[in-house]
């Protein structure tokens, strides 16, 4: 098969460029030749919210790529247009996840439905932002997934909404895949020297809060979840990841909650090579989410065989199995949050769940390969659109 892919990579950072990367490593595996288009740049400078878009990683995920697309340039959308129309592939596959991307993909989309055959497969990664859902995010996205020919979305959340937003849309819902492949860029840390590097004792466990700080993340309630473990026990919180909206206030608030010994912030994006530091030295890796559709943080975790307590939100309950490889309480909710933590640890089930979590990343419900047969369906299924 003959695909032509548009989305982020290399240079840039984040979940959605790993994703891209490493699902075209596999496409090209499984034999299919894949034509990977992506940016120039992806946000000007004064609209990115974090302090740049770059990845710092040097073990960094890379595929042979053409960077060729500006989303506030459209004489590069028109450049894209002319080479995938003169590549006449079998799939044009698309990604979504904001609606900052509206303008490029349906000047794009459009013009491949009016002047070719060629079917569009977008992915969606979330159908409208964590953050946002209102009639705005829902009027842009229907512009631009109506013209699509069929849809993958990660989670039963997102396949809901996209439903309610395009009764007749041909969905397909696949698990987001493992991200064993993040978690094998780095070196395996020496637990003992990273706890010291942490300054956190070797007796004392170690809850890990990873990701970009956002306020949809409930950071916030961790703090003070943290509060009331401390009562009972001994832990210790690492918050790993840029916060991008007043870091000033999550500091203000560990110290109101009387937790700021036991938090420790890295407010900075992460790169690969640096990922064992963080995860290994990890008890259980916990999402105290307030909303969510999916989350690669959840892949991450089990990709380092770290356990996962999280909220009952969006997709993450599709994924972490309570009582097996984490566990799962109602979001917003302190006290729940800590009653899990605290049985977590007292009842010892780091072992069990740790296991348990390595199997699931192995597991071919997970695997990028299913993935790739999920999208191999899909195109027999559309084939040309030819007159």
């Amino acid at each position: 098969m003959k695909i032509a892919f548009v989305g982020p990579t290399y240079p840039f950072r984040g979940g959605i460029a790993h994703y891209s990367t490493v699902l075209v490593r596999h496409l090209r595996e499984a034999g299919h030749t894949t034509r990977f288009y992506s940016y120039t740049r992806q946000y000007p400078t004064w609209l990115f919210p974090g302090s740049t878009d770059k990845d710092p990683s040097t073990a960094a995920l890379r595929v042979e790529c053409e960077y060729i697309l500006d989303p506030i340039n459209p004489l590069t959308w028109w450049q894209l247009y002319r080479k995938v129309r003169a590549d006449n592939p079998d799939l044009l596959v698309l990604q979504w996840w904001v609606p900052y991307w509206t303008p490029f993909l349906t000047v794009l989309s459009h013009y491949i439905k009016r002047h070719t055959t060629i079917p569009l497969l977008f992915v969606c990664h979330n159908v409208v932002p964590h953050d946002g859902g209102g009639f705005l995010d829902r009027r842009l996205a229907i512009t631009v997934l109506h013209r699509g020919d069929a849809f993958i979305v990660h989670s039963e959340q997102d396949r809901y909404r996209l439903q309610a937003l395009l009764p007749n849309a041909n969905i397909t819902k696949m698990y987001l895949p493992t991200y064993a492949d993040v978690a094998q860029q780095g070196r395996p840390a020496d637990l003992a020297a990273a706890r010291a590097h942490l300054g956190i004792s070797a007796d004392c466990p170690i809850l890990l809060f990873f990701g970009f700080v956002r306020p949809y993340k409930g950071l916030e309630y961790l703090i003070q979840a943290v509060r009331l473990v401390l009562q009972r026990r001994r832990v210790h919180l690492l918050v790993v990841g840029e916060i991008w909206n007043e870091p000033e206030f999550y500091y203000r608030y560990a110290r109101e909650m009387g937790v700021a010994d036991a938090v420790t912030f890295v407010n900075r994006y992460v790169a690969n090579e640096e990922l064992p530091l963080y995860f290994e030295p990890a008890d259980v890796v916990v999402l105290p989410y307030i909303s969510a559709t999916q989350s690669a943080v959840v892949q991450l975790a089990f990709g380092f065989g770290k356990p996962v307590i999280t909220t009952h939100v969006g997709g993450l309950p599709e994924v972490v199995q309570d009582g097996e490889n984490g566990l799962i309480v109602p979001p917003q909710d302190a006290e729940a949050l800590a009653n899990a933590i605290v049985r977590f640890l007292d009842e010892g089930l780091g072992e069990k769940f740790a296991a348990n979590a390595r199997r699931t990343a192995e597991a071919q419900t997970f695997a990028w390969q299913t993935l790739v047969q999920s999208i191999e369906q899909i195109q027999a299924g559309l084939g040309q659109r030819k007159a």
